[in-house]
């Protein structure tokens, strides 16, 4: 049974605009979801109902919002599948999670001549922290090249494992590409050599089932507002004995047992990680996205958006001088091109005159951009609420560009 696209269109109202003149059509969903009614809803909800600070008060307010908070964080959990609630650690977006994970795990447990491997094809998120680790403690990092369509070439991945290797942080769907890794194998072969594994999870948990347990990852990171929810808002999902073994990620309220100006003694997990006042309307309004997701089932949702992908690739293959980056097998629902002789800003600010969305350039992934020999692509992705129709307007304004180049 397919989706009721139309109705679903109803629930978002920032679709409802045009831009430039035209109706817009929003291709940029890798960057950022729009947001549903029931999200902005329950943003409002708590600003106007229920703001307070959360854990520590003890009047009807702060029970409220503590208790619509650690919903949340249950809903969190059912949704990826997690064995317990303090498993799930909330923080700015997968970056801080990243971070995060560096930070404390890196800290503690790597050192000088230890190893530590990604991708070529790693958002930059994915990339920075493990270099500036690496030069703090004296560690190698080892990139895992891809082939020609975007996969990693599963035999070099292999000869980099070593008894050296201590971690394994790779991207489950690829921004830029969106190539879907085969993460169960990377895990299982990554554990085998004894080296713990985070997944960057920003673009494949709003498209693909994820199950930590059956993936039996360490970690996973991933962003509210990438699935729907608010911005500034991040998830690490940790296995309850590694985030234990971690130090503190930042220090202050919340985070701690007992200070004394002699000895501070820290909070349990998943507080020892989150200092401070947290994001709280946006984590409580994130329930919301999830349960929106939840109704619709991941299952029909990916069936959408890979029918989404499948017509515009078929729409777009004949176009002349129209080039796809990233031609895996399996991928979630990214289309990312070039037009010969074009630059992709140009080719963006064409389709933004006709009130298409997408995005354009090196997508945070420079090395990647690198390895293909281009600066950056035009990149359209799609999510639940797109149409058909919005897809053949694209390959039909994609074709008169390129017409206009090759006269």
């Amino acid at each position: 049974m397919s989706l009721p696209i139309d109705q679903i269109r109803g629930l978002f109202p920032v679709l409802h605009q045009e831009v430039h003149g035209k109706p817009l059509i929003y291709f940029d969903n890798a960057a950022t979801t729009q947001k549903p009614k029931a999200v902005l809803k329950a943003l409002q909800d708590y600003y106007e109902k229920d703001n307070s600070n959360i854990h520590r008060g003890a009047h009807a307010l702060a029970d409220r919002a503590t208790r619509d908070y650690e919903e949340t964080r249950e809903a969190v959990k059912d949704f990826i599948g997690a064995r317990e609630a303090a498993e799930i650690v909330f923080t700015k977006g997968t970056t801080e999670s990243i971070n995060l994970v560096a930070q404390t795990f890196g800290r503690k447990f790597i050192g000088k001549g230890d190893e530590i491997l990604i991708s070529t094809m790693e958002h930059h998120s994915n990339i920075v922290p493990w270099q500036m680790l690496c030069e703090a403690k004296g560690a190698i990092l080892k990139v895992i090249p891809i082939n020609e369509a975007g996969e990693l070439v599963w035999k070099e991945f292999e000869k980099l494992l070593t008894p050296r290797t201590k971690l394994v942080s790779v991207v489950h769907a690829s921004n830029a590409l969106g190539t879907i890794n085969p993460v169960k194998k990377i895990i299982d072969a990554a554990h085998a050599v004894g080296a713990k594994v985070l997944l960057d999870g920003a673009q494949s948990t709003s498209h693909l089932d994820i199950d930590v347990l059956e993936l039996n990852c360490d970690f996973l990171a991933f962003s509210a507002h990438k699935l729907y929810g608010p911005t500034g808002l991040g998830v690490l999902y940790g296995k309850r004995e590694v985030l234990e073994e971690m130090p503190p990620f930042l220090g202050g309220g919340e985070m701690i047992k007992e200070v004394t100006f002699e000895k501070t003694t820290y909070n349990e997990i998943p507080f020892k990680f989150e200092a401070g006042t947290p994001n709280i309307a946006d984590v409580i309004a994130f329930k919301a996205a999830l349960d929106f997701i939840q109704e619709l089932t991941k299952s029909k949702i990916r069936a959408h958006e890979d029918g989404l992908l499948a017509h515009a690739n078929e729409l777009m293959h004949d176009i002349k001088g129209f080039n796809p980056v990233g031609t895996a097998s399996e991928k979630v629902s990214v289309l990312s091109f070039n037009i010969h002789g074009m630059h992709p800003f140009d080719v963006g600010q064409m389709l933004d005159a006709k009130g298409i969305a997408v995005r354009t350039g090196h997508h945070c992934t420079q090395p990647l951009m690198k390895r293909f020999g281009i600066e950056g692509t035009v990149r359209a992705s799609f999510a639940v609420y797109n149409t058909r129709s919005e897809i053949e307007k694209l390959a039909e304004s994609v074709a008169q560009i390129a017409r206009l180049k090759n006269k």
